[in-house]
């Protein structure tokens, strides 16, 4: 079990790591996911120790591994890690990049570490490759040699650091199937991958980073199906997001249109839908709510899902109760009705923004 209390990594210029606290049970198979720069492969590389975390424990079954004195080395000799590169030594064999270790760091036998080494390499099919030096072999091939050479060290846990984003896309699969035979062998796993559909076969659980933390840690279908939160949600849907407050009857509604049309065209809206989206906000928003409110609080969202094309607009306001449906504009309301799929109000006084229309572009 590892578990971590308070993780803290601050760099010159950046704080990918700002307070993490979590529990990763044995046999856990982790997919970490979320944007670039959210601290992913810092968590591995912080609990495996090649960076010191600033502040903050690390506990490997109830041992602190980042208490002052502990030798390092013993903490790394339970944890084995795959990077991006493969980092194979170029001078030896691929059998010799197997036993070298294992000699080394586990005293075993020359007969010990090369018995281990050819059971490993047939089981991630590479045993032919056995007397080849690594530029001899395709990027796929030297990547599963670097997981065979990783689990030659019998470790309890395994960090792969995005194993397959150096790859040719030809070569992500060979990676993937033995990393998925990997996940049934019972050993604790932390993956950090761009793959959605990967991380979703594998894992079963996740953790969604972001805001300098694990934003979100669901399984599987809590995560890619039912995220909890709005972050979480836009990553997995990948949702672009066009947002802007109204709060004057003044405000610039010909800068707010150029923006949305920039928006559409970079996200490769289609004429017709952009057409419709630009009418929903000018219809519900200028012809509807502003001769309506006393207050002007009107935040207006629009997503457009690169996953499935669909377009929404979502507009919340202040104010009492108030239904566009009930605001006697029917040629506004006959407009916006023409212009969207699905249009639905919610009221909820314990929201900063109480009123809330949720538009479905057509």
């Amino acid at each position: 079990m590892i578990e971590l209390r308070h993780l803290k990594k601050i760099y010159d210029n950046a704080e990918p790591l700002k307070d993490v606290s979590v529990t990763i049970n044995d046999g856990d198979v982790i997919a970490v996911i979320g944007p670039s720069g959210t601290g992913k492969s810092t968590l591995l590389r912080c609990i495996n120790l090649l960076e010191k975390p600033t502040g903050g424990q690390v506990f490997l079954n109830g041992e602190e591994i980042t208490a002052a004195g502990y030798d390092i080395r013993k903490a790394r000799s339970r944890m084995g890690m795959v990077f991006q590169s493969f980092n194979l030594f170029g001078h030896l064999t691929v059998i010799e990049n197997l036993m070298t270790p294992q000699m080394d760091l586990l005293g075993r036998t020359k007969q010990e570490s090369y018995d281990k080494a050819m059971e490993l390499l047939r089981r991630v099919g590479m045993a032919d490759k056995a007397l080849n030096y690594p530029d001899e072999l395709s990027g796929g091939q030297q990547q599963r040699v670097a997981i065979a050479r990783t689990l030659a060290l019998d470790p309890e846990i395994i960090l792969l650091d995005e194993p397959t984003s150096a790859l040719d896309p030809t070569m992500v699969g060979e990676v993937q199937t033995v990393i998925r035979d990997l996940s049934r062998s019972g050993r604790t796993m932390m993956i950090v991958t761009h793959e959605m559909s990967f991380a979703r076969a594998i894992s079963n659980r996740v953790f969604y980073m972001d805001e300098g933390g694990i934003y979100e840690d669901g399984t599987p279908e809590e995560i890619f199906e039912y995220p909890k939160r709005e972050k979480t949600r836009r990553f997995i849907k990948r949702l672009r997001v066009l947002e802007f407050s109204v709060e004057s009857r003044d405000f610039d509604f010909v800068g707010a249109g150029s923006e949305i049309g920039r928006y559409c065209m970079e996200n490769d809206v289609s004429t017709a839908s952009r057409e419709r989206v630009r009418l929903a906000v000018e219809e519900l928003v200028q012809q509807i709510l502003l001769p309506a409110l006393s207050e002007i609080c009107i935040n207006v969202l629009i997503e457009h899902s690169a996953q499935d094309g669909h377009t929404a607009v979502t507009v919340t306001y202040s104010g009492a109760q108030f239904d566009p449906e009930e605001s006697g504009n029917e040629i506004s309301l006959a407009v916006l009705r023409g212009a969207v799929g699905e249009l639905s109000y919610s009221f909820d006084p314990s929201a900063a923004l109480p009123n809330r229309v949720e538009i479905r572009i057509k």
